[in-house]
This record gives C-alpha cells, structure tokens and sequence, in this order.
C-alpha cells in the first residue's frame, strides 16, 4: 500500500496561495481512504478538500477532475474540482499531483436503510445516463474495465509474484476470460467503480454525495450496477469460504434482483445488458483476483470457488435467477 503523505501547514498554504480560495485558517487529515491523502481545509472563503494523488500520473488525475466538473455542472452530487490561477485543475507538488475538491457535507453510514440503499442505487443508475454519451479526457492514461487490460494486469502480477502457482493461476484466468462474451454493442460510458460505505456520504440521513472517483473509469455503463449486486450469501466471503458448503445454496438472488429492479426503474437495461450479466458478473470477480492474486493455492482459491458457482448456474439460468418473476 501507498504511504500518505503528510502536508505541512506550511505546504498547505503554499499551495493553496495558487488559488483564489482565501487564507488558510485550519487543516485536518481526513483518517478513511487507502491510498491518496484527503486533507480538509478551512479557509477565509470557506471550507475545502485537498487531494495529494500517491499513485496517479497528472494524466490520470486529469480524467477524475474532468468528469467531477462535467457532473457538478450536470447538478451530478459530486465533489467539484477548483481552477488555479493558470486556468488548470491540477497541480504538482514534491513531484505528485493534487486537486482542490468543494467540501461536501455529510457522513459515512457503515450499515444504511433500506431507504437510503434505494437513494445510492438511483444516483448509480443517474452516473450511467449522464456519461453514456461523455467524452473522457485522457482516456488512454486511466485503468479501463475491459477484458483486455483485465488479461495485461493478471500477467504483470503473476510476473511479478513469479511463482509455479501464480503461473497456474495465470493460466486458469486466462481459460475464464476467453470464455467471456461481451460484445462491442454493449452500452459504454463513466462507472465509479468502488461504492464503500466511506465513499458515499448521507447528510441529515438523506443521500449527499458520492466521492473519490480514483477508480472509476470508462467501461461498459452496467459494470456499476454489478458492483451493487451481489447473489452470494453473507457467509461466503474472502475470510470464511473455506468453511462453507461449496455448491448453490451458497446463493441467493432476491436482493440482486430488488436491486436490478429499482435500478431499472431510473435506466432501463436493454436486452444484450441484461443477458450479460452474466459475463459482466464474472469479470468483476477477476478482477478482484487481480488485487488478491497472491492469495490462494490455485486448485481452490476464493474467486475461483465464486466463479465455479456462477458457472454450474450458466448464462441463461444467471439471466433466470435475475429476471425471471416470482423466482424463489
């Protein structure tokens, strides 16, 4: 994991002496995140975030600003980015780059209702008709979903682990990837990509903002409705797999297909999105064994495990279990 870097008020002030944002009165770490540095800022003008990137080129950093401008100035409920004196949103600082973002007001709600799960699902589906027809700078600099840089980073990391299991392995995901359908017709555009709770802020328990857009990226626009779904019990997760009963009873489709519906009711899927979920579904999963590729022995491993459940389903008995009414 990338370390955080630190900022001095001093540093603070200097960069913020490139902006018309007023005089600094008080900074403060923000503690949630992983890997960039989020300070917030009070300031003569009023209160802001400063967004130090670890891990990102300018480039990169470049498509996460523009989008949050283009959805602040579509009234999208996301944190806007600043513009320097020279007219640009980012700027470099001990050779990383950073962003002043608007300070938007809220909490994280580890365990939301039911009523403000409904109010996430339909800001979801309002990303994807906003940016189906976007046009994302620096496209080529950001990490896109799809099937071909999922198979480019599956080899480095086996490369790089360099082991006779992460070679098997290697050789296992590239079997399920060649098996994927996903076809050029599928609906493409802006997804998030990474819906923690501590990305998702609610403000007097209603809906406020979605944040950190450091994974999102452009790909195919239901990928964001697959990460809100998840058919698997609670029991069946990374820490205790092993100790469950690998066959169907392991799934559980009602919430998924609550979720597709209330989903659909803001975006309607059209029927190639719909029949695959399936391979969107299954794409997800590996590229979760991506981030945990050293993780497991290759004759059964988590994802693996996932991936043979979804399979015994098929395509069309996924498609059943999601769409198909009064499924018990």
């Amino acid at each position: 994991m990338t370390a955080k870097t630190h900022l001095s008020e001093n540093e603070i002030t200097t960069i913020l002496s490139n902006y018309d944002l007023g005089e600094l009165i008080n900074s403060q770490l923000f503690l949630t995140g992983t890997v960039q540095t989020n300070i917030f800022m009070r300031t003569t003008k009023g209160a802001f975030v400063l967004r130090h990137y670890q891990n990102r080129s300018n480039e990169a950093v470049q498509f996460e600003t523009h989008l949050c401008a283009y959805l602040s100035s579509r009234h999208y409920p996301c944190p806007a980015p600043f513009k320097n004196h020279r007219g640009e949103y980012t700027g470099l600082h001990n050779k990383k780059p950073y962003v002043i973002f608007e300070f938007m007001p809220g909490e994280h709600i580890e365990k939301p209702t039911e009523k403000q799960k409904d109010q996430l699902i339909q800001k979801v589906a309002e990303l994807q008709i906003i940016t189906r027809d976007y046009q994302p700078c620096a496209l080529e600099h950001r990490f896109n979903y799809d099937i071909n840089s999922c198979r480019e980073k599956a080899a480095e990391q086996a490369a790089e682990i360099n082991t006779i299991n992460a070679a098997l392995k290697l050789e296992w995901f590239e079997k399920e990837l060649a098996e994927l359908q996903l076809p050029d017709s599928l609906a493409k555009g802006i997804c998030h990509n990474d819906f923690h709770f501590t990305n998702v802020l609610y403000h007097h328990g209603k809906f406020n903002a979605l944040i950190d857009f450091d994974d999102a990226n452009y790909t195919y626009l239901a990928f964001d409705l697959i990460w809100l779904i998840d058919p698997f019990k609670a029991a069946f997760n990374h820490d205790n797999w092993y100790n469950c009963k690998i066959d169907s009873s392991q799934l559980d489709f009602k919430e998924a297909r609550d979720t597709i519906a209330k989903y659909k009711s803001y975006r309607p899927l059209d029927n190639s999105e719909k029949q695959h979920l399936f391979d969107l579904y299954k794409l997800s999963i590996l590229f979760d064994c991506i981030w945990y590729f050293a993780r497991g022995d290759v004759n059964s491993f988590y994802e693996k495990e996932k991936i043979n459940l979804i399979n015994s389903l098929g395509r069309e008995g996924f498609y059943q279990a999601l769409f198909t009414e009064n499924k018990q």
